[in-house]
């Protein structure tokens, strides 16, 4: 495919660095953030990325790198996605094409590709406790630096993002928090901090008082000095009245705003004053998310990121059309079936920490919105919120993806598994994720949850496994589940109607062979499939075994395999410490005749972003692994089955 040549407007050229950018006049600027927004849009059409959070802070970004002395000022960026203007102009302009591609740039800051990136992001709700830490850090050493975070996109929702302000009002630093306050993380913000902060800055009623009370406080500021103090009294109150401010200053935090996030020049006269306002600081910025292309303005769910090409004018997608028959995503599965079994089992509700479009729960939001809760950027609630529903005797299905379920380990295990409540964890984007790289990859459930007690955990390898899992999940009210699937599309094998329950703990071989057994657990046994009849091909024949479950295992199963063949596969798609291959060697190794064995899944080392099926080749999980891996084995003096 021949791609289009792209370049950057003449002064978005010249702008190699932070410093170059600082060299251009103020009445440059707007020309600037034209050129980087215009560049963005050139770019995503093409080459596909994240889009609306980047366009709608393109000015903040502008202002930013313009007014700090970055890298030795430290700018940290919440929800990566909104740093695609800040890679472009810290020196990654000629290469962002490959942004989010197989060997090319993160689609996150991240701090080993540029000294720019001062923390590494992924997860949301971490950039003050990092922008805190750095300042504290700077002052310990004697270093004079200005450190600023930028939240939003819905970060603000989660509570470590309060944690962190309740940290700062306590202590000495001079942080500034910017928030962007564009009402949008992936879905629309959820939460009463939602409606607070945008019924204020949207009533014409307060922004025409505020303006007045304003213009009268100027009045009084020419007066003398008893009606000076007045007014700074009066103006301190009615800001903490009227606006926001009145919360943050409650967490110590001196309030500014809100401001508009689309006026660079504004936004540099802010910045510039709040540097050299000591103690902690919070400026309300409000942004449009997709600012500047008219279809991401309106439909920002959709344009949180595209995939394929589109046309930058009219956003009409220009991919080109498949002559196959599309697939349903294993989401849409998960989705359809828990909205079935609702319907016909009034005990069934559904739970997602700010996920419902990536999780396929929105379409169960929309038809049983009194059923289904989104309960913002917050994991750890959103695992507690679903064991009350489990007490008073629901069965929450809570829809999150593998990588967000870290975040809410200890109440999955104190609050959901020591008290034995059925609470189902429908672990969406299991596995290697793709372009969103090692912060999202969903490697670790495995070997993190396996030790928690009164937890089933099993993976299936096609829809109709995912289909009876979750049903069979509804037929324990004393345990908790835990299912993992993929992203991505199904195998296309199609489902029966209804649901059937799973014997629980239970495997089922797929192929007779004679020489090595392959034990796969989740989709990645469809590898094995393929893998299989390529070997057959060859004239070697191995067996395959399903092994659904990593807890409980099949053990009876294993005991068969284990007097049957001289040498044992396990393969998954997860870290290999602690994972389903360790399950079975644990219990392997107990027994007075075991076969050797050989565990395939994920390295211990960072696994970067590309596509799944690159990344699946790149560390021999694919049919061309698996056979690599056979053929080694089966070339030593290995005997036939016993």
């Amino acid at each position: 495919m021949n791609l289009p040549e792209i370049k950057p407007g003449p002064l978005l050229a010249g702008i190699n660095s932070p410093a170059d950018l600082r060299k251009l006049s103020r009445e440059q600027l707007d020309d600037v953030c034209f050129e980087l927004r215009d560049y963005i849009i050139d770019i995503v059409s093409v080459h596909g990325g994240h889009f609306g959070a980047s366009l709608g802070v393109v000015e903040l970004t502008v202002a930013l790198h313009y007014v700090l002395d970055t890298p030795h000022d430290r700018l940290v960026w919440d929800v990566g996605h909104q740093a695609y203007g800040h890679k472009i102009l810290t020196g990654r302009r000629d290469n962002f094409y490959t942004n989010r591609k197989y060997k090319g740039l993160s689609g996150f800051p991240k701090r080993s590709e540029s000294e720019y990136d001062t923390f590494g992001v992924g997860h949301s709700s971490t950039s003050i406790s990092a922008a805190l830490g750095m300042d504290v850090a700077a002052k310990m050493k004697g270093e004079k630096r200005t450190v600023m975070a930028v939240i939003g996109d819905g970060a603000m929702t989660g509570g470590m993002a309060f944690e962190a302000l309740n940290h700062a009002g306590d202590i000495p630093n001079d942080i500034t928090v910017i928030l962007n306050d564009n009402n949008m993380s992936i879905d629309p913000n959820v939460g009463a901090l939602k409606e607070y902060l945008a019924d204020i800055t949207t009533s014409k009623t307060f922004n025409r008082f505020r303006d007045d009370v304003y213009d009268m406080l100027g009045h009084f500021r020419s007066a003398g000095d008893k009606m000076r103090k007045v007014a700074s009294k009066m103006e301190a109150a009615l800001t903490s009245a009227l606006t926001p401010g009145g919360l943050f200053r409650a967490l110590g935090f001196k309030y500014y705003g809100p401001v508009d996030g689309h006026n660079v020049k504004g936004l540099v006269r802010h910045l510039e004053d709040l540097k050299h306002i000591p103690g902690p600081k919070l400026l309300h910025v409000v942004t449009v998310k997709g600012k500047g292309f008219a279809p991401a303005e309106k439909d920002q769910v959709k344009w949180h990121a595209q995939g394929s090409p589109f046309d930058k004018i009219t956003g009409k997608s220009l991919a080109v059309k498949s002559t196959k028959p599309s697939l349903p995503k294993y989401q849409d599965i998960f989705t359809d079936a828990v909205i079935e079994m609702a319907k016909q089992d009034d005990r069934i509700v559904a739970v997602t920490p700010a996920m419902p479009s990536g999780t396929g729960l929105l379409k169960m939001m929309k038809e049983m919105p009194d059923r289904c809760y989104d309960v913002g950027i917050a994991e750890q609630h959103a695992v507690t919120f679903a064991a009350g529903l489990a007490t008073e005797g629901k069965i929450p299905f809570a829809g999150i993806y593998s990588t967000f379920l870290q975040r809410g380990y200890d109440q999955a295990l104190h609050d959901v598994a020591l008290q034995k409540l059925p609470v189902v964890f429908a672990m969406d984007r299991a596995g290697l994720v793709g372009a969103d790289g090692p912060t999202h990859h969903g490697l670790y459930d495995i070997s993190y949850l396996r030790c928690v007690p009164n937890m089933v955990l099993c993976a299936p390898m096609n829809e109709q496994e995912l289909r009876d899992m979750l049903y069979t999940a509804t037929c324990y009210t004393d345990r908790s589940f835990g299912i993992r699937y993929p992203r991505g599309e199904c195998t296309g094998a199609g489902f029966r109607p209804g649901f059937e329950q799973m014997p629980l703990g239970k495997g089922e071989q797929v192929r007779k062979g004679e020489r090595v057994a392959v034990l796969s657990y989740g989709t990645i046994g469809n590898y094995v499939i393929e893998a299989a009849e390529k070997l057959s091909a060859m004239g070697i024949e191995i067996s395959h075994y399903n092994m659904r479950f990593v807890k409980p295992l099949d053990t009876a199963l294993l005991d068969e395999i284990a007097a049957a063949y001289e040498h044992v596969i396990t393969i998954e798609d997860a870290a290999k410490q602690g994972g389903f291959g360790s399950a079975v060697a644990e219990y392997l190794c107990e027994l007075p005749q075991r076969p050797r064995m050989t565990i395939m899944g994920v390295p211990d080392r960072l696994v970067e972003h590309g596509s799944q099926k690159q990344l699946h080749h790149e560390i021999g999980l694919d049919a061309d692994g698996i056979i690599a891996t056979v053929q080694k084995i089966v070339g030593e003096p290995v005997p036939t089955a016993r």
